[in-house]
Formats: C-alpha cells, structure tokens, sequence
C-alpha cells in the first residue's frame, strides 16, 4: 500500500510545484504588461480616484479597529515581562519597534487582501466570465489599461497609506493600554519610542514590506480575476485562490525581506 502511495504523492508534490511555478510566472508577466502601460498619456487618472475613494476611504473602519486592537494586544502581552525587570520605561520602544516593522505592515496587508483583493478578483472574475472585458475588446479598448492598471496602483498606494495611518493608531492604541494597564504615562510611552531606539531605518523597513505586499496582492487579485473560467463558481475559487495566494506570498515576502531589508 506504502508503495502505490508514494507515486501518488510523488505525482502530486510535482504538480503542485508547477502549478506554483507557472502562476508565478504568469503574475510577473502580468505585472510587466502592467508597467508597460502605466505612461502619462495611457494611464486613466479618474478610474484611479474612483478606486482609490473605495479601497482606501471604505476600508477605514476596519482598519482603525484593527490597528487600536493590536496596539492594545502588543502591550497586553508585554506587559508582564517588563513589569518582572522593572523596565517600564521601555513598553514604548518594545510595542513601536514591533507594530513599526512586523505587526503594522503585516495585518493591514491580510486586512486589505481580505476586503480589496477579494473584492478585486470578483469585479474581473465577474466581468470576464459575463462577456464584459471581451466587449472592450470589441470596442479596442485595452482591458487591462482600462481596468487593471488603475486597480493595481490603487491597491498598492491604498495598502501603504493604510499601513501609516494603522501604524499611527496601533501606537496610540498601544499608549491607552499601556497607562490602563500599568499607569505609565503616554508622554513616557511615547518618550520610549522617540527616545533614539526606535530610528527611521526601523519605519522605512515596515513601508518597503507594505509596497511589496501591495504588490503582492494587487498582482495576485489582477490575476486570477482575469483567469476565471467556468460561469459563477468559477468566481468563487479565483477570490479563494487570489486570497490563499496572497495570504501565502505576503507571509513569504515577510521572510524574506526580514532577513534582506536592514
């Protein structure tokens, strides 16, 4: 029995691999086909906004409840440790080099992938399976110059001003919880962050991992929108794979630029 398994699984692990492989490669073409029309002259300023007010402006509650949450949840959970080596003074620097170079960046991006990408990927899932991208083709209207682009630097810019404005929330967030919890002052919890530990290198670390998962997203969301097939379930497994995949890619980026990105 062991035997007839392991081919299976064998045949199984390959094609997943490729499976892997060629989406990569076909989101990397996408994401040149992409640039190459992003010029003055071809690049749909008003489809841009038009974007922009649903991915960032509607996506606001969410991600301030998220971001005061969090503050609070880092300062709960470091809360004991410094309270045991007297080292309260240093509750601000702990929570901001936390929230400023992993935990920020890293909800907000699930967050945004959760809400904007999936809902990206149903729009031109709907839209291909309804016949609507190849009427614009009858009409010469390029598909991806008019729907893609703006939808791809749209969720790229939404999902870095997102992560500034949740990373400003998680520190207040995490200040409130901090003189619940253990009186210290939020004048003392911010002196903790500005006090010349925390410095720009550690902001700038948090921003480069939002772009890239900004792209992360917005090229996995672009993608397998236009890939659907097969009516409206087939909508239905491109948001679950764009979502999966993005969830994927970002922890993966997370890594890989903890180690690259100083």
């Amino acid at each position: 029995m062991a035997h007839s398994d392991s081919p299976s699984l064998v045949r199984r692990l390959g094609a997943g691999t490729v499976e892997t492989a060629a989406t990569i490669g076909a989101m990397l073409a996408l994401l040149g086909r992409i640039l190459a029309r992003a010029t003055p002259k071809r690049f749909d300023r008003r489809e841009l906004v038009r974007h922009l007010e649903f991915m960032a402006i509607e996506s606001l509650p969410i991600v301030i409840v998220t971001a005061l949450f969090t503050g609070a949840i880092v300062v709960i959970q470091a809360t004991p440790v410094v309270q045991r080596f007297g080292a309260e003074g240093l509750l601000g620097w702990g929570a901001g080099f936390g929230v400023l170079r992993e935990i920020g960046p890293l909800l907000t991006a699930l967050m945004i992938s959760g809400r904007v990408g999936a809902n990206n990927t149903a729009d031109l899932g709907t839209m291909v399976v309804t016949e609507q991208v190849d009427g614009l083709r009858a009409l010469a209207i390029d598909p991806l110059e008019y729907l893609v682009v703006p939808r791809f630097f749209g969720l790229v810019t939404t999902l870095t001003l997102m992560t500034v404005f949740s990373d400003l929330l998680a520190l207040f967030g995490a200040a409130i919880a901090g003189q619940a919890l253990i009186g210290l002052s939020m004048h003392g919890f911010y002196n903790g962050i500005a006090g010349g530990l925390i410095q720009f290198k550690d902001v700038a670390h948090g921003l480069i991992k939002s772009v890239a998962f900004g792209l992360i997203v917005a090229l996995s969301s672009c993608h397998f929108g236009l890939a659907t097939s097969g009516g409206a379930p087939g909508v239905g497994r491109s948001v679950k794979a764009s979502v999966v995949t993005s969830a994927a890619g970002i922890f993966a980026l997370d890594y890989f630029l903890s180690f690259v990105v100083p």
